[in-house]
């Protein structure tokens, strides 16, 4: 059954003395693809500027604006409603190990084979990625990737950081949605799987009330390549589906910032991020 999804998502930041010029981008707006239609998406700008939009590499819509008027503090709030769809049967006529490792395979996707900035492999991880590959085929090894990270990692928020590369979340055993996600990545890459980075939202709540408004999050899974792409949340083992709204793609987080800017001015402190959630039908 598919939901309707109305989100609004707002992020600030207070500056120390006037910053006289910023240059922003901001990738908020969720995309409309197979599983997923945006009806409507807006961003706004406090102090006002003029936006503009382009897709990136990776085919995620940012939006961009700079400001030229001194400002002690910028809010970018995102609101939009999203058309999602019910989580897609797993498929089971999959490429086996073998020809996912072929030369095309590796041609298509090198960039979602390879280690990234935040996905760097480990000999361990590699080891445990071959070890879990043996035992699965292609279809059943996304989910045991999931079960493997959810016994090893902590969900504990503000243990690590945006900055934080999978193997420091391992050693640790703690940490966000977006370490389960790293690690995932990992070791999806390290078994021959070309594997991607996935960025939006999720709704809390599988029962959810329609009209009822919900502190919602900004979130974190992934999509494996077995013959097309399917999405898996490894932080609370469920496949992507009717509450996950897809806003970018990437090879990690490093992709997908909701927020990245330079300015001149004043050290900054973040204003926190707010997002609220409401299921319309």
């Amino acid at each position: 059954m598919s939901w309707q999804i109305r989100i609004e998502h707002s992020t600030g930041y207070r500056y120390a003395s006037p910053v006289l010029s910023s240059y922003n981008e901001v990738r908020i707006i969720p995309q409309t693809a197979d599983a997923q239609l945006t009806l409507e998406a807006t961003v706004r700008t406090e102090p006002a500027a003029t936006t503009y939009r382009y897709w990136d590499y990776w085919g995620t819509q940012v939006t961009a604006f700079d400001l030229h008027t001194p400002h002690t503090e910028l809010v970018v709030t995102g609101r939009s409603i999203v058309q999602t769809a019910t989580a897609p049967v797993r498929p089971t006529d999959t490429p086996t190990w073998a020809q996912l490792a072929s030369d095309p395979v590796a041609d298509e996707f090198v960039e979602y084979l390879r280690p990234s900035a935040s996905t760097g492999d480990d000999p361990a991880l590699v080891e445990a990625a071959r070890e879990l590959a043996a035992r699965h085929s292609p279809s059943e090894f996304i989910p045991a990737v999931g079960d493997w990270v959810r016994e090893r990692l902590t969900y504990r928020p503000g243990t690590t950081g945006v900055h934080t590369a999978a193997v420091e979340a391992w050693h640790q055993g703690e940490g966000v949605c977006q370490d389960f996600a790293h690690l995932a990545l990992v070791l999806m890459r390290a078994a021959g799987m070309p594997a991607r980075y996935v960025s939006g939202y999720q709704h809390p709540s599988a029962s959810a009330a329609v009209g009822e408004t919900v502190a919602g999050q900004s979130h974190a899974w992934v999509e494996g390549w077995i013959g097309e792409w399917w999405g898996f949340d490894p932080t609370n083992a469920v496949p992507a589906g009717e509450q996950h709204v897809v806003v970018a793609r990437g090879r990690d987080y490093n992709d997908v910032p909701p927020m990245r800017g330079v300015y001149s001015g004043g050290a900054s402190t973040s204003l926190g991020v707010t997002v609220n959630v409401t299921r319309l039908a």
